[in-house]
């Protein structure tokens, strides 16, 4: 690699300083917010659901499901399964994105209010350190969106960040509740 190479890699690189500047901060407010606030045991509650837990685990599977369309969509947008992308790819990984991120808010408010940052057995704790890591990577990924000239694999980089992270969240939550309690609704 030439040394102008290396530079102009450096200079596109830097314009992820302020989006990880600011998912850090969206983490470490998070996870200090979910430690010192007070867990009410309830937040979240939807009719038609038994109980706040269960709306939590079903919103949860829900964007663990449009993530997995996302992980196809984006996939399918970087040519992974060929060069004719139907036109509909792009929206339909915009819009499964949105809505994976519209579920997620009211589990995390349900987590941070209800729940708190959990740290009495291991499952808890990864959750909760998940959960924070996830919306601060979410947080760089879609500041990153917009910035032209960064390296190729950022956005693939961070896209799989938010994706493995809400894997984990579901893998911590929804799939230990379905299997340890049952499937309720």
């Amino acid at each position: 690699m030439s040394d102008e190479t290396t530079r102009r890699a450096r200079v596109s690189a830097a314009g992820l300083y302020v989006p990880l500047l600011l998912g850090a901060i969206v983490t470490v407010t998070l996870g200090v917010y979910g430690s010192v606030h007070t867990p009410t045991g309830i937040s979240v509650n939807v009719a038609g659901f038994s109980g706040p837990q269960t709306v939590k685990v079903w919103l949860a599977s829900g964007a663990a499901l449009l993530a997995l369309v996302q992980l196809v969509s984006a996939l399918a947008m970087w040519g992974r399964f060929g060069a004719n992308v139907p036109s509909w790819i792009g929206p339909l990984h915009r819009w499964s994105g949105r809505i994976a991120f519209l579920l997620t808010v009211p589990v995390a408010v349900h987590c941070l209010y209800a729940l708190g940052f959990a740290t009495y057995d291991t499952r808890t704790l990864v959750h909760s350190l998940l959960g924070c890591f996830f919306f601060g990577a979410f947080t760089v990924k879609m500041l990153s969106l917009p910035k032209r000239g960064l390296p190729g694999w950022t956005l693939p980089l961070l896209g799989g960040a938010v994706f493995a992270l809400l894997t984990g969240l579901w893998l911590t939550s929804s799939f230990w509740y379905f299997t340890t309690i049952g499937v309720r609704f």
